[in-house]
């Protein structure tokens, strides 16, 4: 059986909950841009997957996820440190990311948004013609 050895410890977390707003917890995340993809990782363990929620409203995604504690109800609680409750997350997507065609997979305790560089977005070459006329072309 586990055991309390650091009651002050304890008494720290009980003030922090009684005394701090209730909010949403964090969900830290990385994003880079790879080719032409701009890839989002959430960090969300023992989350179900059925509780996550994401909606896109003019380029802002909303990430909402909800992790229960897996006591029964009824039962006494030894430790508590990891968090439950809801975790949510706001991102404001930039006008170059197609927010149509984002795909999300969740694996190992992580979310993975995968959002395509919209097609007016991406670099194009541009083909100057020779001679007199100073002509150019687009292409793409």
């Amino acid at each position: 059986m586990l055991m309390r050895t650091d009651p002050f410890r304890e008494f720290d977390r009980l003030a922090q909950q009684v005394f701090q707003p209730a909010r949403p917890a964090a969900m830290p995340m990385d994003a880079y841009r790879a080719g032409d993809d701009f890839i989002v990782h959430f960090d969300l363990p023992g989350i179900d997957p059925e509780t996550i929620d994401l909606d896109v409203e003019r380029n802002v995604l909303n990430v909402r996820a909800e992790r229960r504690s897996p006591a029964p109800e009824g039962a006494e609680p030894i430790v508590a440190e990891r968090p439950t409750g809801t975790f949510t997350r706001q991102l404001f997507l930039g006008d170059t990311l197609d927010t149509e065609r984002i795909d999300a997979s969740y694996e190992a305790g992580v979310l993975t948004l995968r959002i395509p560089v919209a097609e007016q977005a991406k670099p194009r070459r541009i083909q100057i013609s020779g001679g007199g006329g100073g002509r150019k072309q687009l292409s793409n």
